[in-house]
């Protein structure tokens, strides 16, 4: 996973495109100006409905994108923050992490010690099938 700055660079690029994608289809779908008026100008081949289909998920890519931003700047560290308020804050992490995983190992035996049971349970219940079977076919070679 990247780091924070290199998300952020990467939703800062992602905006851009956004940007660069809803200037386009403005100029493909923009009626002429004054200045342009005189040269002929072949129909931009985009509905109005569609048009504004594209105008609603641009703006919609643009705010997320935008608010994506806005959470990754926040997540950054401040400047306030010292190197040993970091050093305690990743203590914590990694405590909070092997808290973490010595559940994930209890869980892991547990399930473990259930699939031994169910594993006994199923070959149980298969030889005593295996049994009733045999008495069944015994029981019918004896008349």
């Amino acid at each position: 996973m990247a780091d924070r700055v290199t998300q952020l660079q990467d939703a800062v690029n992602q905006l851009a495109d956004h940007f660069c994608n809803s200037v386009g289809v403005l100029q493909q779908s923009a009626t002429p100006g004054k200045l342009q008026s005189t040269v002929k100008q072949e129909p931009s081949g985009v509905a109005p409905q569609q048009q504004e289909d594209l105008t609603l998920l641009f703006a919609q890519l643009i705010a997320r994108t935008a608010k994506d931003i806005d959470l990754l700047i926040d997540s950054l560290p401040s400047e306030e923050s010292t190197t040993e308020l970091q050093n305690a804050s990743l203590r914590r992490l990694e405590e909070e992490n092997e808290d973490a995983a010595q559940k994930l190992r209890d869980v892991v035996r547990r399930g473990e010690i259930l699939l031994l049971q169910i594993q006994q349970a199923l070959s149980d219940i298969a030889e005593a099938q295996l049994k009733t079977q045999e008495q069944n076919v015994q029981h019918h070679l004896s008349f």
